[in-house]
């Protein structure tokens, strides 16, 4: 819930067919994802409070778009993966393979 996150920003990774993005891999953010991110045209390091968004930072767990995953993933920037938090959706856009090959270490 710090920061406030998900498609309906109740700090879960669940989706709806409204959930244009896929906002299901719940991801601890690494220095390397938000560069790549912000290469991407994405900034999730700004805050915008007028949205309510406080920026992201490293160690910072956050619900990713599936597409934006697969996408960091293929350029060798993708973070890690809380498994247990992730949306089964997911499974739509990447594989279980590649989820676990980069999963994080658990709590």
């Amino acid at each position: 819930m710090n920061p406030r996150t998900g498609f309906f920003r109740d700090g879960c990774c669940n989706t709806s067919p409204e959930d244009r993005g896929v906002h299901t891999v719940c991801v601890v953010m690494t220095e390397e994802f938000l560069d790549f991110s912000l290469s991407q045209g994405n900034d999730l390091l700004t805050p915008m409070p007028q949205f309510g968004f406080t920026g992201l930072r490293p160690g910072d767990r956050w619900c990713l778009c599936a597409p934006r995953w697969a996408e960091a993933l293929s350029a060798g920037a993708a973070p890690r993966v809380v498994l247990e938090a992730t949306h089964e959706r997911t499974l739509d856009h990447v594989s279980l393979e590649d989820l676990r090959a980069h999963a994080a270490p658990e709590d």
